[in-house]
């Protein structure tokens, strides 16, 4: 009986051992972020600036991959299969690790089971936007206008954007045509065209085309005012209970070694912490909102249940 007791606790501290040596030894090779959504996403843009600080800290070549499609499952389940070693890693949302559970039936991966948390980043809010010569210019013109003109086409491209189309439909008492896009910057690129009369975009991506009068924005999806564009209301402001709020944060494969993962977390959090980072982040539409492992995974399991909740509100069913 001791010997067995003794050849366990040699295992234990074996594995102990391994894990420190793990994050001693690591990186040793390139690290590849996979971002889920296209190339100028709000995503997108932070994963390239975390990137950068990550080769610069860790001194390992950091790759950013954009892998999208089908609100983002498909990057998230690669990663989900991916070898839990700390080499691959994924910029998740709201829309990958939350609202996907309620929008996809057959979801192909599990997004708490299947990863593990290091890092929530950012959140920010998204923004009605219209073409330039959209025949309203405020948020009560808007309303006014869609009340009169059932079946204006709103695209969206992400979990947050669909459920905010919803919300416009049910709190604005709008007629509206939903169509679907492989993100937000595509649903972007139509409604300047005017292909589509609507959509909603991370401010990260608005920001730029509406001061360079490309789009119009309304509104934002946050309860109250943003701070990155305080002129603008609060859908909240003429459609009680209006509330999309949006979040970014980093993702191992499940069964990474914890001692990885707290490497990233600390190096990811050195960054975020920083005054020129909070107004780099800023220029592009997001705020630094960290959240260490732990606190990330039990965020993420509260969030499953308020998409669901606002997905049920908004009579969205899964697809």
């Amino acid at each position: 009986m001791l010997a067995r007791l003794a050849f366990v606790a040699t295992l234990m501290l074996g594995a102990a051992v391994s894990a420190v040596h793990a994050a001693d030894d690591y990186p040793k090779k390139a690290i590849r972020i996979v971002v889920p959504f296209p190339g100028g996403a709000g995503p997108d843009h932070v994963a390239r600036l975390l990137g950068q600080y990550w080769q610069e800290v860790l001194g390992q070549t950091v790759v950013v991959e954009n892998r999208t499609g089908a609100l983002g499952s498909i990057g998230a389940a690669e990663v989900a299969r991916a070898a839990p070693d700390g080499y691959t890693v994924i910029i998740g949302t709201n829309t990958t690790h939350a609202s996907n559970v309620s929008m996809m039936k057959n979801l192909p991966y599990d997004p708490v089971k299947d990863f593990s948390p290091i890092i929530r980043t950012t959140t920010t809010a998204m923004v009605l936007l219209v073409r330039p010569n959209f025949p309203a210019s405020n948020l009560a013109e808007f309303l006014a206008y869609g009340r009169a003109h059932p079946g204006l086409a709103a695209g969206f491209g992400s979990g947050a954007a669909q459920i905010s189309v919803a919300q416009l439909q049910s709190r604005g008492k709008l007629s509206l045509i939903a169509a679907t896009y492989r993100g937000v910057p595509l649903a972007m690129t139509d409604a300047m065209s005017g292909s589509i009369d609507l959509t909603f975009g991370d401010f990260s991506v608005s920001l730029p085309q509406m001061q360079a009068g490309t789009l119009k924005g309304l509104g934002v999806t946050s309860p109250t005012r943003s701070t990155l564009f305080p002129d603008l209301p609060a859908l909240a402001e003429a459609m009680p209970g209006f509330q999309a709020e949006i979040w970014y944060g980093i993702f191992a494969p499940a069964n990474t070694p914890q001692s990885i993962v707290e490497k990233l977390y600390r190096v990811s959090n050195d960054f975020l912490s920083m005054p020129a980072t909070r107004d780099k982040l800023a220029a592009v539409g997001v705020v630094t909102a960290p959240m260490k492992p732990d606190e990330f995974g039990v965020f993420v399991r509260s969030e499953i249940a308020r998409w669901a909740a606002d997905a049920k509100a908004a009579n969205i069913e899964a697809k």
